[in-house]
């Protein structure tokens, strides 16, 4: 009579589970509880057959197998197993002299074998290593994965810290499904936010569908965004797929969704709630979108004056992300500069001079990092010399830097200390700015750790 023991354990749970195969009724109660006493789940079987149907009922991560038994050998089991469960290690026990089973064992796939008689110590040590080999494949596998997925930083430079905050965020957010809001100015790379929420998803091997709501009629927004079916209206000779459905399985996202007309987002609502769509003249049709939504409004702005509907608001905010604008984070700029250079010089050595640098991080920048993009290709472009200098500057930066001073810079005529000026100047950002130190040390275009630098030299505490 065959008999299967197991010391069972869920499906889901597979860590430290091993199988042990041998019709040696002794040596398998002596096995068991020499692999049981050092931690590990063991299902037993007394013959290859049995020991096949409890690897398929249990996934084991180790199958440990005598090589001859009755109905089913080990061999016959190993090569079953290997070729189900190519993950699976199994290692073999074969008889005291019997090297060519054991050879022939390892050509089929067994991680390892053991001859008869072995003592507790020598089974322990193969099953231990066993189990370090299965950690390290699941962490590789982990590790290419986490490469896979990474999220693609590189098209969006920073090291100031609130780009450094808005990079965490986005780390943490892209695994979910949860909707976000992407807030901020023109130019400050709402969509390349999204997109790299979207390459770090698991929705990443599936479509992102990008729609500005402000680029498309108001009348034609619906069927954009909803498709429509042949007949719907006139001119629909055909079935058409809106943006929800082109998106179906990936990302979805709204740019500028504070312009869509007030009648379609009470519908855009009902698809954030019910997860389905109505095409134009169809029926309701199951969506699986995850949505990502951008405004350059101001949000609460919008919210007083009814531009956009609060209820739809606290649905797309689950997780809302706050870009800054490039004025309020000049220590990125020489990065920046240096990344647009690369990108337009086509493999040039094409450099920026000092004073060149200085001038574009004192711009203020309205057009946030499209207007420093477009202005460093439009230099590269035009330039006379591989080094950009201040007449490669457009007039109105050049023009901003020399009326700023002139204008702050009004010295009594008996001198005054260059300390004292400085401190002066700390002090007011830092009042100006409600002692927010990040914005303080925009306003004076230094980077923050130089602000907090000059606050200890100076000994200035909030009052």
């Amino acid at each position: 009579m065959t008999t299967v023991s197991i010391n069972k354990a869920p499906k889901t749970d597979q860590l430290g589970l091993v199988l042990l195969v041998d019709d040696d009724a002794s040596l398998r109660r002596v096995t068991e509880y020499s692999l049981q006493s050092a931690g590990y789940r063991v299902l037993t079987a007394n013959d290859g057959q049995k020991g096949l149907e409890a690897f398929r009922d249990h996934q084991p991560s180790v199958v440990i197998t005598d090589i001859q038994m009755p109905r089913m050998t080990g061999y016959e089991l190993l090569k079953t197993v290997r070729t189900e469960s190519p993950d699976t290690l199994v290692i073999v026990i074969t008889a005291y002299g019997s090297v060519e089973k054991a050879v022939e064992a390892m050509k089929a796939g067994a991680y390892d074998y053991i001859t008869k008689p072995f003592s507790r110590d020598e089974m322990i040590l193969i099953v231990e290593r066993a189990f370090a080999l299965l950690g390290l494949q699941t962490e590789n596998r982990r590790l290419r994965d986490e490469l896979q997925h990474q999220i693609d930083f590189n098209h969006m430079v920073g090291i100031s810290d609130p780009m450094q905050e808005v990079f965490d965020v986005v780390r943490r957010v892209a695994p979910s499904d949860a909707t976000i809001l992407i807030t901020g100015e023109s130019g400050t790379g709402k969509e390349l936010i999204a997109r790299a929420i979207h390459a770090g998803s698991e929705r990443h091997d599936s479509p992102f569908v990008a729609v500005n709501c402000a680029a498309i009629p108001a009348e034609l927004l619906e069927s954009e965004l909803f498709g429509y079916v042949k007949g719907a209206f006139t001119g629909a000779t055909r079935d058409r797929l809106g943006k929800f459905e082109l998106a179906n399985g990936g990302t979805l996202f709204l740019d500028e969704v504070a312009e869509m007309p007030q009648e379609l987002q009470p519908k855009l609502l009902r698809v954030i709630q019910e997860r389905e769509i109505e095409p134009l003249g169809g029926e309701l049709r199951g969506i699986d979108v995850r949505l990502i939504a951008a405004t350059n409004r101001n949000v609460e702005e919008t919210l007083k004056n009814g531009r956009l509907r609060e209820d739809l608001y606290y649905r797309l905010s689950v997780i809302p992300i706050q870009l800054p604008p490039l004025r309020q984070r000049i220590e990125d700029i020489p990065l920046l500069v240096r990344h647009f250079l690369e990108r337009y010089a086509e493999g040039q050595a094409v450099t920026v001079t000092p004073e060149t640098l200085e001038y574009l991080t004192a711009y203020e920048w309205p057009g946030n990092v499209r207007e420093l993009q477009n202005t460093i290709q439009r230099m590269v472009i035009l330039r006379k010399e591989d080094s950009l200098k201040l007449n490669d500057l457009p007039e109105k930066i050049r023009k901003v830097k020399r009326t700023s001073l002139n204008q702050i810079l009004q010295l009594p005529d008996d001198g005054y200390s260059l300390e004292a000026l400085e401190k002066e100047a700390v002090l007011q950002a830092l009042e100006r700015n409600k002692w927010n130190q990040t914005h303080a040390a925009a306003f004076l275009k230094i980077p923050r750790h130089t602000l907090i630098y000059r606050m200890e030299k100076y000994e200035i505490v909030k009052r």
